[in-house]
């Protein structure tokens, strides 16, 4: 299982997705952004503005085979300007209804848990309606987590949520990136799904992918390996 990420010209947008909906990726989180290109690398590229959209969807090896042929083929994602797409792989999800959800109309077979060699953190991605990020962030640092990072989104496919989790769910998404050492990712995912899930106005969706290296969280790592204070023993 990945994550496929899709950044296109803002204007392409609705030829991707119908692309997706074809091919039955339903699920899509859609986000507005800028290019940062300057002006004469955009005309060397064949842009014509810096107007993109990210999409962010799960699928699967096969499912990627025939999609990435039609952003090809029909699509024409090789021709300058148009877009990009590319793979991360997934390491876990949080239950197996929001997998359903998520995948739903994929040739998905239940594997085991991916880890990647000499990876040691993990990218937590919390999905969850817009406006309860704090409620999320809440949950997650009680099971340890320092803080996240929260993008807006809008997602494609919510109406087929009742089917699989037995709830509607919003269009307008918040999205929460969280950074953690994978020894205590799992407990982070219960303590959201727990808090912050289906069962509650958040309605978050978590999943988490590998991270193969990092910079800037040393100061962490220390707080994570300083030992906790000796007890001493109560008086007589």
């Amino acid at each position: 299982m990945y994550l496929m990420v899709t950044v296109m010209d803002r204007k392409r947008l609705r030829d991707f997705i119908s692309l997706y909906r074809i091919h039955q990726v339903y699920v899509n989180m859609i986000m507005l952004g800028h290019g940062t290109a300057r002006g004469e690398l955009l005309s060397l590229l064949g842009l014509t503005g810096s107007e993109r959209a990210v999409s962010l969807a799960l699928v699967t090896g096969d499912k990627w085979r025939t999609v990435k042929r039609d952003l090809e083929q029909k699509i024409r994602i090789d021709i300058p300007g148009t877009g990009i797409a590319f793979l991360v792989p997934l390491s876990s999800i949080g239950g197996k209804r929001e997998l359903r959800f998520l995948t739903d109309g994929q040739n998905w077979k239940k594997g085991a848990e991916s880890v990647m060699q000499g990876t040691n953190r993990e990218l937590l991605v919390i999905i969850s309606n817009q406006g309860y990020n704090e409620l999320v962030m809440d949950a997650a640092r009680d099971a340890g987590a320092h803080g996240g990072t929260v993008l807006h989104a809008r997602g494609t496919g919510m109406e087929r949520a009742e089917k699989f989790l037995g709830i509607s769910l919003a269009s307008e998404k918040d999205i929460t990136l969280i950074v953690t050492k994978t020894a205590g990712k799992n407990a982070i995912m219960k303590a959201v799904m727990e808090k912050a899930g289906m069962g509650t106005q958040a309605g978050a969706i978590v999943f988490s992918l590998p991270v193969t290296s990092t910079a800037g969280l040393r100061l962490l790592d220390q707080d994570d390996e300083t030992p906790p204070p000796e007890s001493k023993p109560d008086s007589e």
